[in-house]
């Protein structure tokens, strides 16, 4: 497993991750996605680029690859130190004013990124969706909890628990009921992820304060209640 991403520096990788290993997190959801050549695709909230570099790399498409937090000028000098400047178009714009055209993409995706934005109920038709071809898939992973926790917040995670993860984190079956109020999409495949051990071990020997500061959370939770969320639509 991770043939793929293992390919990479991973002085590279860890320096440039801004949550768990988004190459891994990717490379298990593109078994489920039809990625071929010369394809546009939009990798929203891309974060540093790590993942619209896997995706020119291995599938050899076009990506767009867009954020908020990290300025394009900042991801164009990364893209360009990994010889990817034909194939990587760096993007600073916020989710809800995407500067793109109705179906101008084959495949639209977002890894570790959704959550901040696509909680809101019309998100997925309003902003995500249109921007995507008929017959294109749609693919997103977010960290979730492997239930809601309708009984309040477990005591071990109240010290790491802040107000915006009440809002962002959510089982698989309340992402699922999200999206298929959408008109605009049909459910392929919703799922917890294989990868979120390996993902999440590569993320906390990063050196940086957040990955430090998520060793006590993930020491707490144990393996109990947390996981990642993959949900992938066909646009109709």
């Amino acid at each position: 497993m991770f043939t793929k991403s293992n390919k990479y520096d991973f002085d590279f990788v860890k320096e440039n991750m801004m949550g768990p290993n988004s190459m891994k997190i990717l490379e298990e959801v593109s078994e489920s996605l039809r990625l071929e050549k010369g394809m546009r695709i939009l990798d929203l909230g891309c974060g540093r680029g790590l993942t619209s570099i896997f995706l020119a790399k291995e599938y050899d498409v076009t990506v767009f690859a867009t954020d908020l937090w990290i300025s394009a000028t900042e991801n164009y000098e990364r893209i360009k130190s990994m010889g990817l400047e034909d194939k990587i178009i760096p993007i600073h714009a916020e989710a809800h004013d995407l500067p793109f055209a109705n179906e101008f993409f084959d495949v639209a995706i977002s890894v570790d990124a959704y959550h901040h934005f696509g909680i809101e109920a019309d998100y997925l038709t309003k902003h995500f969706a249109p921007l995507v071809k008929k017959g294109g898939q749609i693919a997103v992973t977010v960290p979730g909890l492997k239930k809601e926790f309708t009984n309040g917040i477990p005591a071990e995670l109240v010290p790491y628990w802040c107000d915006d993860m009440s809002l962002t984190l959510h089982s698989c079956d309340w992402w699922y009921n999200i999206w298929k109020t959408s008109d605009l999409v049909t459910i392929q495949e919703f799922k917890e992820l294989n990868c979120f051990e390996e993902a999440w071990k590569d993320w906390l020997i990063c050196d940086n304060d957040f990955a430090r500061r998520d060793i006590g959370m993930m020491e707490a939770e144990g393996g109990n209640y947390f996981n990642l969320v993959s949900i992938i639509a066909t646009k109709l």
